[in-house]
This record gives C-alpha cells, structure tokens and sequence, in this order.
C-alpha cells in the first residue's frame, strides 16, 4: 500500500499538469498556436540569458546564506559543499514535492560532519525568512492592484460556493483546522507512542536551527542574502519580459503579479508543471497581453528556469563528490 501511496503523490500532481496543458492547447485557435510559435521564434534570447544569469545569482547568494545560519551549529561549511547541495535538492524537488529538503541536510551533514535534524532546522529558518518576504510582496501587490488580482483570485471560488459565502466556508475551515491542531499538539506532548518521540526529537532539533538565527554573528550578512535572493527573483522574471515586444511594456506591478501567482503555482505540482504557463497567461491577460504572447512568456520563464535547475543540479551530483573526494565521510544521524 505504501509504494502505492509514493506513486501517487508524484504520479498525480504530474498528471494534474500534464492535463493542464492539453486542457490550454486545446482550446488555442490555429491563429493562436501560429502566434506561440512565432513568439518563440522571434524572442530575444538575450534577456532570456540574463534571466537565467540572475537566477544562478539567487542560488549562489542562498548558498552562501545558509553558511550563516549553520555557523551556530558550531562548523562553517565551505561554499562549493554548500552550493551544489542547494542545486541537488532543487533538482529532487522536481522529482518528488519537498524531497529537497531532506536531500540537502543529509548530504551536507555527510560530507560537513553535521547532525542532519539541525541542519534541517537550519532550512526551516530559511523558510519563515523567505515567507515573511514573499508574504510582504503579495500584501503589496495585493493593495496595488487588488481590482485586477481579485477577479483571478476570487472568481472561481465564488463560482463554485453556490448560495454558500465565502466567509462561512473560511471561517468553518478555521475552526476545523485550529480543532485538529489542538488534538494533535496534544498527542505529540502527552504520547509515548515511537513515532510521537521521533517527532518530538524532531522538532528540538528544528527549534534549535531556528535559534540560530537569534545566535548569529553576521545578521545584517544574512538579511542583506536574504533581499538579494528576492531581488533576483523578482529581477530574472523582470528581464525575461523584454524577451517578446508584447510583453516588454508591461508595468511592474504586472511584472510582480506574476511572479506571485507563478510562485504560488509552483506549489500545487513539483515544478510548476503546466501550472505555472497558465498562471502566468491568466495574470497577464489582465494586462492586456494576448493569450499566446502571454503563453509563450509562462512556457520561456518555466522552460529556460527548469533548465537551469536540472544542468546545475544534476552536473552538481558528481561535482560535490568531487570537492570531498579526499574527505573522510562522518555518520550524522543525530546530536
């Protein structure tokens, strides 16, 4: 049953975007595909170049970020370790949802000496770090331009909520979640079931990595990486518009408004499969940009990041036992 289960967690979601794409592609007129198709003729590889340029520059920055959060733990792990097994987990996400957040601890504290459950810890204060920055951008394009995110974000909730308000459903789902919230911190506090105390283990370790944020030396190093990484991000998204003259003049705000969508996108399937294009077409499409100028805009800004993720992340594998090829491997399951 378990083997089953694995498949489908990746087999579904992938299916999911696969379906996407023919539900979007089949729908195009012959007009529609001829424009896709000259879109990716006539598009400015430059930009494209440059885009993917600041993407391998947010990777590099976040590399050399994590060095600072795991300073604490009492090591500094050098920069190449450090950067291919950024690459390595970004690649095992595409494979399977969040797996890279278990390859990069485990390789790392392989070949750093370093115990794998505040590594983990480590990533989890990444996290709340890049949520506050991705939250404080989605409040802001929010408030700019709620009147047109709105009717993207909104319309098929209320399509589908018949004579059902929205606020009852949201406040119904509240209750219930803050309920099994409750039931379950009470089990994991009070039960001396097995998995429970590995839980409980579990997330000592993460509270320390999170701590060690408050420890650290070079906090300013840190939030300075952190709006660095964000910058590019949004900066590679940004040049990738000049690529195609229909999307060259589209305004910032339509400019951030897809990498939010996009970026939200992104969760719902392991990459972005088919769901990021069509994220980014229906944000655009309220920015006046036609349907295969802003299809052939969400394919280029998956397809030429995609790319870049599987070369790097895959060429890393080798790489990184290249770099410690003469290093004795620690065992880190703990401490």
């Amino acid at each position: 049953m378990k083997p089953i289960l694995s498949f489908l967690k990746v087999a579904l979601p992938l299916a999911f975007g696969a379906f996407l794409i023919w539900y979007v592609f089949k729908d195009l007129t012959e007009q529609e595909k001829n424009e896709l198709y000259t879109s990716f003729a006539s598009a400015n590889y430059f930009w494209i170049f440059l885009s993917v340029f600041f993407g391998v520059l947010s990777h590099m920055s976040r590399a050399i970020r994590w060095k600072y959060t795991i300073q604490p733990l009492g090591k500094t792990p050098g920069f190449w370790n450090s950067f291919f097994t950024v690459m390595i987990g970004y690649v095992a996400n595409l494979a399977l949802p969040r797996l890279g957040e278990v390859t990069r601890p485990g390789l790392l504290g392989k070949y750093e000496g370093l115990p794998f459950n505040k590594l983990f810890g480590t990533i989890v204060a990444e996290r709340v770090a890049d949520l506050v920055i991705l939250g404080s951008i989605m409040a802001g394009i929010v408030l700019v331009e709620f009147d047109m995110l709105k009717e993207l974000l909104f319309g098929y909730m209320e399509q589908g909520s018949g004579n059902i308000s929205i606020e009852k459903i949201l406040i119904l789902a509240g209750i219930a979640l803050v309920g099994m919230g409750a039931l379950f911190f009470l089990m994991l506090s009070k039960s001396n079931n097995p998995i429970f105390r590995k839980i409980r283990e579990l997330l000592r370790g993460i509270f320390e990595g999170v701590v060690s944020i408050a420890k650290m030396e070079n906090k300013g190093y840190f939030l300075m990486h952190t709006a660095f990484i964000w910058i590019m991000y949004i900066g590679m998204f940004w040049v990738c518009f000049f690529c195609l003259d229909e999307t060259s003049s589209v305004p910032l705000a339509g400019v951030v408004a897809s990498f939010v969508m996009g970026s939200l996108a992104i969760v719902f399937v392991q990459g972005g499969l088919g769901v990021f294009p069509l994220a980014i077409m229906n944000t655009l499409l309220l920015y006046g940009v036609s349907k295969s100028g802003a299809l052939a805009l969400g394919w280029i800004l998956w397809t030429s990041q995609t790319l870049m993720i599987i070369v790097l992340g895959v060429a890393s594998i080798p790489l990184l036992r290249f770099v410690n090829r003469n290093k004795k491997i620690e065992s880190t399951t703990s401490n």
